[in-house]
């Protein structure tokens, strides 16, 4: 109301303020404990009525509540979230009748309990306020009434309290309980500390039209904290902050009508705002009734007309992608020196004068690595020997075949050293394998833009397995990546217990993308049923599974979604030097169901194309 007011939309109509005099001392007194004073409860107001008539509310009251999304209760019920809603005031009545002896504001103990209003118990962890008589907790204060002490239609003496709460407090006695009330919500955000004596008697006032009684005086326990505070208000400032040119008089003018005082060039901050808390507020309350919808933009001032150049390169950007992706992964980045020493950059086809320094700071230091493995290793190594057997690392960084500019290259490297996780009972703990590191390998060229469709070749450099490795490429001289194990000579060498895995990326071997665009481009997907159909290939046994993999799904590249191996025989009927592959190709229509022998005409071209390429043939 008091934002349309200052924004001229209407006139702020003035409150009613009434007052009672107590026809009879309260017979309930309460006491709030030295360990909730400064902490927990500034002040707790309470007054007996006695002689209510409890029951349904009036029906201009029930609609208001049902216009808000409340369900109407009873009137005593119906009046404190009415006052909850249109006041910010959370209140609670409790049934005198239930109340045995006096009111205690305290913290409970761990493994207090208290069933509250909605019928569910709470068990309290220690350290939360609740109000207490000598039956024990009967309200968690500020949050919600216990369930014992709540009116009823029979209910005919009420207590009603108003009480201002630490707003921290309420917070972590409702996140430790798990309870979200209206109560909470206002208390927790900070209500007005100033209107609480008089939200007394506002409520005594309805409580006393709608249900009758006769009111007692009040009891009060500590006292209203004062939350006075002023800011200086700096006319220019709104033109500095916020870009518009408001008139001070205008901007005293939006103030005053908002409740603040304003005292020369200091502004009094109301009491129901506890969110202004420094100058800036200040600018940004004028700022907010004057419509930011007035603000004109105004472009930047910069040296060259235009759109700025890009400030990350395309090789940047791959190895932040990269680097992201590696540590999703579960590695753990290293940073080591560029300089290792000639042994260890021996080991991985380094060591030559051309990449010998100078003047090293050490022995040790004396090359520029080869390869991000080199020092990879040796930090395996420093690990192992303080008993953390189970390692993955990896490094991205520039690597050295010469000393002259230009002959580096940026390398991504990672290393998997010992098992996959801790011992278990379930056995799932096993060692890392080669399929591992292609996995992670395939993972960062995909991070960094690599196409799907690459050859996996042999005969990479000595320092890895001869068997047990594979070269990720684009053909027999463009070589994305390198994974697999490592040579056991080298680990030995480097001083690493294994089983290692490890791979090696190179972002910059990877192509740059045809067609380039700052937006990824539109999901396409089908609602058509996907079929899938399964083939077994009697082989030669050195035919590898991609050779058979690759065949199959040139056979329709538009309606084969994926291929994959499930199964692999060896020896039984099919023979010395034999073996038989099963593979699983999944096959998507993009425009219309396929029918049985659509079906039998891409599996024959399987067939045919696997088998020209293999020299294999279907498994009977």
């Amino acid at each position: 109301a008091r934002d349309l007011a200052a924004r001229g939309l209407g006139k702020l109509k003035p409150v009613e303020t009434p007052s009672h005099d107590g026809q009879f001392a309260c017979p309930i007194s309460v006491t709030i404990e030295d360990d909730t004073k400064e902490d927990g409860c500034f002040v707790f107001a309470g007054r007996l009525i006695r002689g209510v008539k409890n029951g349904p509310s009036p029906e201009w009251l029930q609609q208001r509540l049902k216009a808000i999304g409340l369900r109407p209760i009873s009137a005593l019920v119906d009046i404190t979230n009415f006052f909850t809603y249109d006041r910010n005031r959370p209140l609670h009545v409790f049934d005198a009748g239930k109340v045995s002896g006096n009111l205690r504001v305290h913290r409970a103990k761990a493994g207090d309990k208290i069933v509250g209003l909605d019928e569910k118990e709470y068990t309290f962890s220690g350290g939360q306020v609740v109000i207490s008589d000598d039956n024990g907790i009967e309200s968690i204060a500020g949050v919600m009434g216990g369930l014992a002490t709540g009116c009823t239609e029979e209910t005919t003496d009420v207590f009603l309290e108003a009480a201002v709460w630490d707003h921290v407090q309420i917070a972590m006695t409702g996140r430790a309980l798990k309870i979200n009330t209206d109560a909470r919500y206002r208390n927790e955000r900070g209500i007005d500390p100033a209107y609480n004596m008089q939200a007394m008697e506002d409520a005594t006032a309805m409580i006393m039209e709608l249900c009758g009684g006769e009111p007692s005086n009040v009891t009060v326990a500590g006292k209203v904290p004062d939350v006075s505070r002023a800011y200086k208000l700096d006319a220019k400032r709104v033109q500095s902050l916020v870009g518009m040119d408001i008139p001070e008089t205008e901007q005293r003018q939006t103030l005053t009508a908002l409740g603040f005082k304003l005292e020369g060039n200091m502004a009094q901050v109301p009491s129901w705002r506890p969110d202004v808390l420094g100058e800036a507020d200040l600018v940004e309350e004028v700022a907010r009734i004057a419509s930011l919808t007035k603000l004109v933009g105004k472009p930047l001032t910069r040296a060259s007309a235009g759109v700025p150049k890009q400030i990350l390169l395309p090789l940047q950007k791959r190895e932040q992608a990269a680097r992201r992706t590696a540590a999703g992964l579960g590695y753990n980045e290293c940073v080591t020196y560029s300089f290792v020493d000639q042994k260890s950059a021996a080991l991985f086809g380094g060591g030559e004068d051309t990449t010998r320094l100078e003047n090293p700071i050490s022995s040790e230091m004396s090359h520029m690595r080869p390869d991000l493995l080199v020092g990879l290793l040796q930090a395996a190594a420093r690990n192992q020997a303080r008993g953390f057997a189970d390692l993955a690392l990896f490094e991205v960084g520039p690597v050295f075949h010469g000393g002259e500019p230009g002959e580096q290259a940026l390398q991504v490297s990672g290393l998997l050293v010992g098992k996959t996780g801790p011992k278990d009972i379930l056995g799932e703990s096993r060692s890392v394998d080669v399929f591992d590191a292609k996995a992670d390998a395939e993972a960062v060229l995909a991070a960094v833009g690599a196409p799907a469709k690459v050859q996996v070749m042999r005969d990479g450099p000595s320092w890895w397995h001869p068997g047990r490795h594979g070269k990720i490429c684009l053909g027999p001289k463009k070589v994305l990546a390198i994974f697999g194990e490592l040579h056991p000579k080298v680990l030995k060498e480097m001083g690493v217990k294994g089983p290692a895995v490890a791979f090696t990326v190179w972002p910059e071997e990877v192509p740059e993308a045809r067609k380039k665009s700052a937006t990824r481009p539109a999901l396409k997907s089908s609602d058509l049923q996907a079929v899938e159909r399964d083939f077994a290939f009697v082989v030669d046994e050195r035919v590898e599974a991609l050779t058979l993999i690759n065949a199959a799904a040139g056979a329709d590249k538009a309606l084969i979604e994926d291929v994959r191996v499930f199964d692999e025989f060896i020896g039984g009927s099919l023979g010395e030097g034999k073996k038989s592959l099963a593979i699983t190709v999944r096959m998507q229509p993009q425009d219309k169901t396929l029918k049985d022998e659509d079906i039998e005409a891409v599996a024959a071209k399987i067939v045919e194309k696997v088998t020209k390429a293999t020299g294999g043939s279907l498994r009977g």
